[in-house]
């Protein structure tokens, strides 16, 4: 099976809608892939939005337990830290050069904050550009993403394909989206979809009051207890039926067209449901915020396995540019 190559940045913990879309797939799809998988923590990506590096370094640890809390298998998988295989940033650059200003400007990472040009900076600009070298240093053949990042795969490809044309060999590798129907957009507390930037997110990690708290924020509306409910306009059912079993929806959808069931029974019943589903990945992840050194032994181990595996593509790059 293909190369598997997929990261989540560090910008913040990891939440139910990283979990849900991205975290437990590429785990299922690695368990499934013959082939060594690619796992990074995007700290580089991290830093167009945010500038504080204690806050960062307790967020790459955050998502790194967050992976290893859903059971990464690190015997199969590269799993490393972004900013610690500096061969990344030297083909970004490479790269950049072979990328026209068009490109970068008509991608969504620009476009959405290009009315606002104060507000951007040049990371946020070449942002697919440092993504596609994330890609491309690894010879990755698959790449998951969601619908909103297949705009920046097409980009890795074109970016790959100018490269290979100009220099007269297929040097890098032109990635394949792997996008799940499956996951659907993880709604948040508001409706909108879950994203640190909305901070509408449901943090299943957090301790079990303050867990309580983040879900009572769902926002709901103010149909009366007794009246019976849509569970297709609620955002608690919504998020409750991406958690729960077949046969625990269907109760709950006939516990809201019965009535006499309010917003507040259904939070209590979906705060139940992920203390009990994701109490094992609950306890792994404070275990490894607790022990960080376990944690940097296997993201050592994993970047050690990456620097092999970039420098030898880097090579042929740097040979092919004149620059071995």
């Amino acid at each position: 099976m293909a190369r598997v190559l997929t990261g989540i940045q560090s910008s913040g913990r990891p939440h139910l809608g990283n979990i849900l879309g991205a975290i437990v797939p590429a785990i299922e799809l690695i368990k499934q892939n013959k082939e060594e998988s690619f796992i990074f923590i995007a700290d580089f990506h991290s830093l167009t939005s945010s500038k504080d590096g204690a806050l960062r370094k307790e967020n790459t640890l955050a998502v790194a337990a967050a992976w290893l809390a859903f059971g990464l298998d690190i015997e199969k998988t590269v799993f490393y830290r972004q900013s610690r295989r500096p061969e990344v940033a030297e083909l970004t650059w490479y790269l950049s050069c072979f990328t026209p200003f068009p490109m970068l400007a008509n991608a969504h990472s620009f476009k959405d904050k290009s009315e606002r040009l104060s507000d951007v900076n040049a990371g946020l600009f070449t942002y697919p550009v440092l993504m596609s070298a994330d890609i491309l240093l690894y010879s990755a053949d698959l790449v998951p993403v969601g619908k909103d990042q297949l705009q920046h795969l097409e980009m890795c490809r074109d970016i790959a394909s100018a490269f290979n044309h100009q220099l007269g060999e297929e040097i890098l590798t032109l990635p394949e989206p792997r996008i799940s129907e499956e996951v659907k957009i993880i709604p948040g507390t508001d409706g909108q979809k879950m994203s640190k930037s909305y901070n509408n997110y449901i943090d299943i990690f957090l301790p079990e009051k303050q867990l309580k708290k983040n879900i009572n924020s769902i926002i709901t509306d103010s149909t009366p207890l007794e009246e019976p409910k849509n569970p297709d306009t609620c955002n608690v059912f919504k998020l409750y039926s991406l958690v729960a079993s077949a046969d625990q929806t269907a109760q709950m959808r006939k516990n809201y067209e019965g009535g006499n069931y309010g917003y507040g029974h259904a939070k209590k019943d979906f705060l139940a449901l992920v203390l009990e589903k994701y109490a094992a990945e609950r306890k792994a992840f404070d275990f490894y915020m607790s022990n960080p050194e376990e944690v940097e032994k296997k993201l050592s181990a994993g970047e050690a396995k990456a620097q092999e595996i970039g420098m030898q593509l880097l090579q042929q790059v740097r040979e092919k540019l004149g620059f071995a």
